[in-house]
């Protein structure tokens, strides 16, 4: 077993952005690894440290390789070596694979008692600095920098995400010669930048990090506890106070300082009458500032700020800082005092000249389009009239605020500030919440809008965006959704299932008369088809994902129950039953299986008892009644009721396929057999493919 040192490789540049840091810093540990093991080298833990102007890679690796012994065994020796012992083709073609001559091959009988030939060589054991070498080098220039353009420096033509400045290579004690881009390895790294400028000498790779907290450099966990402890702080001292930190935003602020300090600055109290979305997103998105929420929820004066200089310089930054977020606020704030002076009807005038997409006309015409639809999904839903009146004002001024100075600068605000301008303008509450709320849900696990207008307006908007992608035959593709009709489709069945209660079928009719009204030319019909099927299968998807079995899904799938809510009931009510009674379930849906595929549509469902054995009259009677119980079960929505109605046809179905040939050569006895089929099948038609569940699974 080779002698294990401890190794450090790291790779100092000019400060890189957050966003290609936390890329590198996941490659890299892959990047040694596979490295490593093409060298032969064998290794031990690995473990990444990073900070704006360092990548680094720490491990324990072998100082040499193993010496191996090397067999590999080649053609049969009759085809190796002709009659006079002469080797063929065959054996310099392996030979030379091998990196050997043919002249050294070995032959000997093997396991299975034939003889072969084999070529055998002595690899020795070679030293770990050459290939660590060479290793260094090509992590280096094998890092992917997606969507960040590399940069060039000094006489090469070799590139880096930023200018590299330093490499500190050590195995132990010595230094990995690494050479990239006229810059060559030592043994120093460099410290923060204001607190311990300069090299600092690693004298190994144990005490690396130790130097770098000497020189003013935390790790990336250090860093981030830090910033935590420091938030937490400032929520104590503040009585229950929450620090807002987005995930996203919190990492990259932890991956812009070196050694960070938390602190706390003020904004003026006028700030505070303008809507707190655009204020907290200023903060966030331009300057990284974390907003304070009081112990109530609202929005206070203060922000939290992470520095990365001097912590005795901590007032002078703060003061800095202040100034700076005062020049954004009066920005934001000028953009919606300036949109408060412009009415929501004129507003939604100027979407005219903003495009929805280039063949389905202007945001005014979906505009339009989404108010019709608005009042066609209250009707579907049995919302009232109330109700009805609020989704179609909402509808008629959700898309004003597009066009609005403080949307245009901070776009993820749209909905939301139209919000604020209704309820400036004198609209009702519920109109103002319809229109904040009519993009929900934006992404996975988002909240539904709140109010029932704000449902109705958002199914509007959504299957407006899907019906227009497909009449002018967009559909998304596997790899191709630019309009994220999925999440769309994904939207409307959550909306639908959750609080409207309505089915997507007869709403997709309405959306596409829409089109067809506005001039654009398509096939209503196959295109109400295409769409209710794209639907259809994100809702399987949806139900699939929540653990339902396959067979159960296209069992239900099979049947004519679409509405979101009743599909989702029924597919958990079948669910339910066959863990409960899997035999029943099993033996019924091969019963049924069987039975459609001996039925005759053609011979309808009339049959002559005067023909009937006491099975057939048994599953007639059987048939006929749980006929009624699934009708009287769907209308009051009892899934479970009329699923244990098609289980109590399990064993009348079994009687009849024991004690009857349904194929008898008397033609009457067989088509009133056949029509008995026909009856018992017509008990699921439109429930469910019971058939499904005999499938393999």
């Amino acid at each position: 077993m080779a002698e294990t040192q401890s190794f450090l490789f790291e790779i100092g540049c000019e400060e890189m952005p957050a966003a290609p840091l936390m890329n590198a810093v996941r490659q890299l540990p892959g990047l040694l690894t596979r490295g490593l093991d093409a060298a032969g080298l064998a290794y031990g833990d690995v473990r990444v440290v990073s900070s704006p102007r360092r990548l680094a890679l720490l491990a324990t690796v072998a100082t040499e390789t193993e010496a191996v012994h090397e067999v590999k065994r080649g053609p049969a020796a009759n085809i190796a070596f002709d009659a006079e012992g002469v080797p063929t083709k065959a054996a310099e073609g392996f030979a030379r694979k091998c990196g050997v001559s043919a002249n050294e091959l070995v032959r000997r009988v093997d396991e299975d008692g034939r003889e072969y030939v084999f070529a055998e060589k002595d690899i020795p054991a070679a030293p770990a600095l050459p290939l660590l070498s060479k290793l260094c080098y090509d992590i280096i220039a094998n890092l992917e920098w997606p969507n960040y353009r590399s940069q060039r420096w000094g006489s090469t033509h070799e590139t880096f995400v930023r200018p590299i400045r330093w490499i500190c290579a050590l195995l132990g004690e010595e230094v990995v010669p690494v050479s990239y881009a006229d810059v060559v390895s030592g043994n120093t790294t460099r410290g923060h930048r204001v607190l311990a400028p300069g090299e600092h000498v690693v004298a190994k790779p144990e005490v690396y990090e130790q130097v770098l907290e000497t020189a003013g450099v935390l790790s990336e966990e250090r860093r981030r506890a830090v910033i935590a402890e420091g938030i937490a702080r400032v929520e104590a001292e503040r009585g229950g106070a929450h620090v807002d930190t987005p995930k996203k935003v919190l990492d990259e602020v932890v991956n812009l300082c070196e050694w960070p300090t938390v602190l706390v600055g003020t904004f003026d109290e006028e700030f505070l009458n303008v809507p707190h979305e655009i204020i907290c997103e200023s903060m966030l998105s331009n300057q990284r500032y974390f907003p304070i929420y009081d112990a109530a929820g609202a929005l206070t004066r203060e922000f939290v700020v992470v520095s990365n200089g001097r912590p005795e310089c901590a007032e002078r930054i703060i003061d800095g800082n202040e100034r700076v977020v005062r020049a954004r606020l009066y920005d934001a704030k000028f953009f919606y005092d300036e949109d408060l002076k412009i009415p929501l009807e004129e507003l939604r005038s100027r979407l005219a000249d903003v495009a929805f997409q280039e063949k389905l006309g202007s945001v005014l015409q979906k505009s339009e389009r989404i108010e019709d639809l608005s009042l066609a999904i209250a009707h579907e839903a049995r919302v009232g009239a109330h109700a009805a009146s609020d989704a179609q004002r909402a509808a008629h001024f959700a898309k004003a605020d597009l066009v609005s100075s403080a949307v245009i600068e901070f776009t993820s605000q749209q909905g939301v500030m139209g919000g604020y301008y209704a309820k400036a303008a004198g609209e009702s509450d519920e109109v103002a919440a319809a229109i904040r709320d009519h993009y929900r849900p934006r992404f996975a696990g988002d909240e539904l809008p709140e109010g029932i207008a704000g449902c109705i307006v958002a199914v509007a908007d959504k299957l407006d965006t899907i019906a227009g992608m497909f009449a002018i035959g967009e559909p998304p593709t596997g790899s191709k959704d630019p309009f994220a009709l999925r999440r769309s489709a994904i939207g409307v069945l959550n909306i639908l299932r959750a609080r409207l209660g309505c089915g997507y079928e007869e709403l997709v009719q309405p959306a596409l008369e829409a089109y067809a009204e506005q001039g654009i030319e398509f096939d209503i019909d196959a295109t109400k088809a295409a769409v209710c099927a794209f639907i259809k299968g994100r809702m399987e998807q949806m139900a699939r994902d929540e653990g339902l079995a396959p067979d159960t899904v296209a069992a239900v799938s099979a049947g004519s129950v679409s509405a979101p809510v009743d599909y989702f009931a029924l597919a958990h009510a079948l669910e339910d039953a066959r863990q409960g009674d899997a035999e029943t379930f099993d033996n019924l849906a091969t019963a049924y299986a069987r039975a459609s595929h001996l039925a005759d549509a053609s011979l309808g469902v009339e049959v002559d008892e005067a023909l009937m054995g006491a099975s057939e009259r048994a599953l007639l009677s059987a048939s006929d009644a749980a006929r009624d119980a699934v009708a009287r079960a769907l209308e009051k929505k009892d899934f479970p009721a009329l699923i244990a109605s098609l289980a109590a046809l399990r064993a009348p179905i079994d009687r009849f396929f024991d004690d009857v040939m349904v194929m008898d050569e008397d033609i009457a006895l067989r088509e009133n057999r056949l029509r008995l089929l026909n009856r018992f099948e017509a008990v699921f038609a439109g429930v469910a493919n019971i058939g499904e569940l005999a499938r393999k699974k």
